[in-house]
């Protein structure tokens, strides 16, 4: 039994009696529990790859916020990693692969990944899904998630991060045959994760796209939104006796709005460069009613509580004004607040805090004034 279940019923556009909240990398660095957890742990990938260490990090903010979700502590990379990679982070550098996807003959050797290899992941949503639950009652659900087939190939290919990716694209443009078969993989891949991580206790998936958004128009729909499309044909939509969402979020990927609405997804995910209230519209207009999720600008959290507090509740207004997913509902219904990508490390913790009370109070206050 769930105690707090705000956010599984907005994701089906459901009413709640507030916006829920939660953030994108809301377990993380900005948090000084973390850090000194990390540092017991020796590295990130010991942390990561620590369930008990994982279920920590993962109930940290918790603790500290009055959240409506728990997100995995986990990395996108995790994948490749289980693909024959090697998956190393370095201080100061970020994540880097030993062994980048350079070669035609590295790539016809690829296989998809081991799940064997992922069990710490799945022993970890099982650790989490126990820790939030006491005398049969569960706090608040959990949320799995991957990296998108396309994301994932772009760290693959290139090696580690990049302002563009530039060897992805240019296998994409110059070998797509290639490119494809990457993909191939990363789909059969990230479907079989995803639902793996369902059976351990995952009541809710989010695929990241983060990279998605530097694709041309045409080629984003047909090599990173297909990929998304065919992942999601493949997952666990009912368990336990509930529906499990799918949450997608492309990064710089509001323009193809409607396109994402098309796939088979639960909830759409948005960064700040498009505003909740017109792409509700937007969706209505073409007869998907479907729960959004986002955007706030996480550098906001830089600013004050007064601009932090502004700036959350012109979210709130603008979306209040737009119509409702369907009559009798509240125009705030439908909406999971969250920031427009993840929360930056260095930002401080009592933004946090100022935020959320923020977002509490103000969608109280506006469902009761309508």
């Amino acid at each position: 039994m769930l105690v707090n279940d705000r956010f599984l019923r907005a994701c089906f556009g459901e009413a709640v009696d507030q916006t829920p909240l939660w953030l994108m990398r809301q377990a993380g660095r900005y948090l000084p529990e973390y850090n000194a957890t990390r540092a017991r742990a020796g590295s990130f990938l010991g942390l990561a790859k620590n369930p008990s260490y994982a279920t920590e990090v993962t109930l940290q903010p918790l603790e500290r916020y009055p959240l409506d979700a728990a997100i995995l502590f986990s990395d996108i990379l995790t994948i490749p990693d289980a693909m024959g990679l090697g998956l190393k982070f370095t201080a100061g550098e970020g994540p880097s692969f030993e062994h980048p996807l350079r070669t035609e003959e590295a790539i016809k050797k690829l296989r998809p990944a081991d799940l064997d290899q992922l069990q710490y992941v799945f022993d970890a949503v099982s650790e989490i899904r126990k820790a939030l639950t006491q005398d049969g009652q569960q706090r608040l659900p959990l949320i799995g998630f991957s990296g998108s087939p396309w994301t994932l190939a772009c760290y693959m290919i290139d090696g580690s991060g990049s302002d563009d990716f530039r060897h992805a694209k240019t296998m994409l443009f110059s070998r797509p045959d290639l490119l494809e078969h990457i993909l191939a993989l990363n789909i059969e891949s990230v479907a079989a994760y995803l639902g793996e991580q369902v059976k351990a206790g995952a009541q809710a998936l989010m695929i990241f796209d983060t990279w998605g958004g530097l694709l041309p128009d045409g080629w984003y729909q047909r090599y990173s939104l297909a990929a998304m499309q065919k992942v999601i044909a493949r997952l666990p939509r009912d368990h336990e006796g509930r529906k499990v969402p799918v949450i997608i979020f492309t990064k710089g990927g509001g323009l193809w709005l409607n396109d994402m609405a098309q796939i088979g997804a639960d909830v759409i995910a948005l960064d700040w460069t498009m505003s909740i209230s017109r792409a509700r519209k937007q969706l209505l207009a073409i007869n998907k009613p479907l729960a959004l999720q986002g955007n706030l600008d996480p550098l906001i959290l830089f600013s004050g509580s007064k601009q932090i507090t502004s700036a959350a509740k012109t979210l709130l207004d603008d979306l209040a004004d737009a119509p409702p997913l369907n009559s009798g509902l509240h125009s705030l219904d439908g909406h999971i607040f969250n920031l427009g990508h993840g929360i930056n490390q260095f930002t401080p913790p009592e933004s946090v805090q100022a935020l959320a009370e923020t977002v509490i109070s103000h969608s109280k206050a506006l469902r009761i004034k309508q």
